[in-house]
C-alpha cells in the first residue's frame, strides 16, 4: 500500500495534487511521501517481531535512498542503518541514527573509512575479504580499539533477479565463499584488535521468490553450527535485504514480509543469535515517483514516440537493467495509447518503455513514474549539462523541497584552476 491515489481527478501524495507540486517546483522532480515509509517501516519491524534471539534490527540500506529528510524520517521510524561508505554513516549520524544500529557493508571499505567508523562507532563491520579483515585489525590495533566484525558469506545461490543486482553467486565481487569460511573465521580469531561476532548473507535485490532467501538462510545456518563447533562466539547473523516490491498489474508479485518473516521465523528457530535485516528498496520504493512532464508527441512506425522532461539522468533503472515502472497520468482522461515513452537525453539508452499501454496524455501533461523512490534521485547525474532533480518530501497536507534543483548556472560556472 502507497499513498498516492486519484482524488477528483487527479493524483495527490497523500493530501497534496502532485500538479501544485508541479508549478511550484518544475519538472522533473521526485516526490516521496512520509506516511508510506513509516508504513512500510512498521510493516517490516511486525513481520520480524519475535525472530531471533533478542531485540531484531531492521537496518536500512541507505544507498537506496540517503535524503537527509528521508533518514530522519526512517530514523525516528526506530530503523538503524546499513551503510557503504563513510559518506553514508556520516549521513546516518547526522539523521540521529544511533551508532550501535549502524552496520557497515560493502567489498570496498578503506583504512580511512574503517578508522572513521570505528571511532564513531557501530554495531558490526561486514568484512568481505581476508585482505579487508587484516587491515580492518591492524587500524584497530592503531587505535587500541576492538572492532567488531562478520564476514560476509556468499552462498553461491542464484537470486533468480537480473544479473546486475544479483550479488550472491559464485562468480559475484561479494563476500567470502562458503567453503572458505572455516579457514577465514580461524585466521581472524588470531588476529588482534578483532572481535569475531556475526555473519552475513545478501544475495541480491528484488526477489519475488522466498526459495533462494531460504536456501541461502539454511546455508549460514549450517555454518554457524560449524562455527560454534571450532569454538566461534557467532551473537549476530545479518540476512541482509532484497524482498521485492510490488510493481503494478502485469507484475510479478512478491511474497509479503508476513511470509517472508515466517519463512525466518522456521530456518531460524534453533540459531540463537541475534538477527539483522538491510531492506531498502521495500522501505522507500513505492514510497516515491518521479514526476514529469510531455515535452511532445512525435509521431513513430509502430507507436507514438512520448518525449518527456525526465532523462536516464534523473531515473537510471530502465537503462541500468531493464527495470519496470508504472506510468500513470497526473490527470487521465480515461483514455488509453501505447506508446514509447522516452527522454531527452543523447542515447538511445534513454528509453522508459517500448510498446507500453498507459493513459493518453499529450505534449504539456503531467505523468509520474511509480516505484521511484528507491534508486531514483541517489544514482542521479547531470549528463548532457542537465539540472540535477529535486526532491519533494510530502507530510499529510503540506510538502517540502529537501533537496534543490541544481541548476545549469550551478553546472557552468567556471571556476579558475589553482596549478600546483
Amino acid at each position: 500500500m502507497d499513498h498516492f491515489e486519484h482524488r477528483a481527478g487527479v493524483l495527490h501524495c497523500e493530501d497534496v495534487p502532485l500538479d501544485r507540486i508541479a508549478q511550484a517546483v518544475g519538472t522533473p522532480a521526485y516526490v516521496y511521501s512520509t506516511a508510506t515509509m513509516v508504513r512500510h517501516a512498521r510493516v517490516m519491524q511486525g513481520a520480524v517481531a519475535g525472530c531471533g534471539t533478542g531485540d531484531p534490527l531492521v537496518a536500512y540500506a541507505v544507498k537506496a535512498n540517503p535524503n537527509a529528510a528521508v533518514l530522519k524520517v526512517l530514523c525516528e521510524a526506530g530503523l538503524g542503518a546499513d551503510v557503504v561508505s563513510i559518506g553514508e554513516y556520516r549521513r546516518a549520524r547526522a539523521a540521529g541514527i544511533a551508532p550501535e544500529r549502524i552496520v557497515f557493508s560493502g567489498v570496498g571499505k578503506t583504512e580511512a573509512e574503517m578508522a572513521e567508523a570505528l571511532a564513531g562507532g557501530l554495531l558490526q563491520f561486514n568484512a568481505e575479504s581476508m585482505e579487508e579483515a587484516r587491515m580492518l585489525s591492524a587500524v584497530a590495533s592503531e587505535q587500541g580499539r576492538v572492532a567488531p566484525v562478520g564476514f560476509r558469506i556468499n552462498p553461491d545461490v542464484s537470486a533468480g533477479t537480473h544479473a546486475k543486482i544479483t550479488t550472491g553467486t559464485a562468480d559475484n565481487k561479494f563476500g567470502i565463499a562458503a567453503a572458505g569460511a572455516m579457514t577465514a573465521y580461524a585466521e581472524a580469531a588470531t588476529l588482534p584488535g578483532l572481535k569475531v561476532q556475526g555473519i552475513t548473507v545478501h544475495i541480491g535485490s528484488q526477489l519475488v521468490s522466498l526459495d533462494p532467501l531460504q536456501a541461502a538462510f539454511r546455508r549460514v545456518g549450517e555454518l554457524i553450527g560449524a562455527l560454534r563447533a571450532q569454538g566461534h562466539d557467532i551473537g549476530i547473523a545479518d540476512l541482509g535485504g532484497g524482498l521485492g516490491v510490488p510493481h503494478g498489474p502485469g507484475q510479478p508479485e512478491p511474497p509479503s514480509p508476513e511470509a517472508y518473516g515466517a519463512m525466518v521465523r522456521q530456518v531460524t528457530a534453533d540459531w540463537h543469535t541475534r538477527l539483522l535485516f538491510e531492506p531498502g528498496r521495500l522501505i522507500v520504493g513505492n514510497a516515491g515517483v518521479l514526476l514529469t512532464r510531455v515535452v511532445r508527441v512525435k509521431p513513430g512506425v509502430r507507436a507514438p514516440w512520448l518525449i518527456v522532461d525526465a532523462g536516464m539522468n534523473d531515473l537510471m533503472r530502465p537503462a541500468l537493467y531493464d527495470a519496470y515502472h508504472r506510468i500513470e497520468a497526473v490527470r487521465p482522461s480515461g483514455k488509453r495509447a501505447t506508446v514509447n515513452v522516452v527522454g531527452p537525453v543523447c542515447e538511445s539508452g534513454d528509453t522508459f518503455a517500448m510498446d507500453r499501454e498507459m493513459d493518453d496524455v499529450a505534449a504539456g501533461d503531467l505523468i509520474v513514474f511509480r516505484t521511484a523512490g528507491a534508486y531514483g534521485a541517489t544514482l542521479a547525474n547531470s549528463y548532457n549539462s542537465r539540472p540535477l532533480t529535486p526532491e519533494v518530501l510530502v507530510d499529510g497536507d503540506r510538502w517540502a523541497v529537501v533537496r534543490q534543483r541544481i541548476d545549469v548556472d550551478s553546472l557552468a560556472a567556471v571556476a579558475e584552476p589553482e596549478w600546483r
